[in-house]
């Protein structure tokens, strides 16, 4: 028996999650599903994921799955990213990300097109079984990427939205995709694991001031726009508190576009490198962005061939 998919009737021209364009927070309610498929104890996922964690997903916005990938497949994963690493510290390209004030690779974009392994792994069949129930429909990569967060040196990714980014920048028209962090060593609470705030992925939190032009050149490095305010932050926190999924190499970290989610600077010795692969629904494709300015390159936000 096939999953019972939810109707969503949108018009996608309609910018209806505004922001970057007044001087203050005005919050919005989200109008789009979360989970966008109907479970049934005939559904083929069942044997993936329970109902349980996809009830958790729904309310909370996120899920956490420990030990996905084990064994000689994650060493593979390691093994390659180490290796990516490496190749790319001589390199001037622009999907290779360094750190803000210095040189250290901080980001390599594209893994997926650029890697055989990587590509292969954005296909695994267990874990796009998961994607497209959430979903509820046939998926692309949006996005995909290797975060290097070294001992001592790992820098902070500040809190955010990836949605109301790639809604902004890149055209993203609804919430209908989500991000998948693969640990590739053992997440802890002390080395700057990501934090995320179960349940504000219900609320629309539009960011104050206009987008510089090629914004996207700093905001990898260090984003200072696109951000929410600290008000807002603060009032987030108080509501629903935070969260910070963390578990060996090989666990996976499913989250919804929406969910308002950071991760502190590493100043420990136990390094923290994550790949992540943002799936966008087909029938949610990316249009012009809604900022009005030019799309972001396709290494950041993919829209050839989909």
């Amino acid at each position: 028996m096939s999953d019972t998919k939810i109707s969503v009737d949108v018009d996608l021209t309609k910018d209806v999650y505004p922001s970057r364009i007044h001087t203050e927070p005005q919050w919005l309610p989200r109008q789009d599903p979360v989970v966008y498929s109907e479970w049934s104890p005939e559904s083929p996922i069942r044997k993936v994921i329970t109902k349980e964690q996809v009830e958790s997903y729904q309310k909370n916005g996120y899920l956490f799955l420990e030990r996905f990938f084990e064994g000689e497949e994650l060493k593979g994963y390691q093994q390659e990213a180490r290796q990516f690493q490496e190749s790319s510290r001589g390199q001037q390209v622009d999907e290779i990300i360094r750190e803000p004030g210095g040189d250290e690779v901080r980001s390599i974009f594209a893994v997926h097109r650029n890697q055989p392994v990587f590509r292969e792994l954005s296909q695994h069949p267990r874990l796009l079984a998961i994607i497209e129930f959430l979903l509820g429909s046939s998926v692309y990569i949006h996005q995909s990427r290797i975060n290097y967060k070294p001992g001592f040196t790992g820098k902070e990714f500040y809190w955010h939205s990836d949605f109301e980014t790639w809604h902004v920048e890149d055209g993203m028209p609804r919430m209908r995709a989500l991000s998948c962090s693969i640990a590739l060593e053992d997440n802890y609470s002390f080395n700057g694991p990501l934090m995320v705030l179960p349940g504000s992925q219900q609320i629309f939190v539009p960011c104050i001031g206009q987008t510089p032009d090629d914004h996207y050149k700093e905001s990898l490095r260090k984003q200072q726009y696109g951000v929410p305010d600290h008000d807002s932050l603060t009032e987030l926190v108080k509501r629903f508190g935070i969260d910070t999924p963390v578990g060996p190499a090989g666990s996976i970290l499913l989250f919804d576009c929406n969910i308002m989610h950071g991760s502190n600077s590493n100043i420990t010795p136990y390094p923290r490198s994550n790949i992540f692969m943002v799936y966008n629904s087909v029938e949610n494709k990316v249009v012009q962005p809604y900022s009005g300015q030019k799309p972001r390159p396709e290494y950041i936000a993919a829209r050839q061939g989909i």
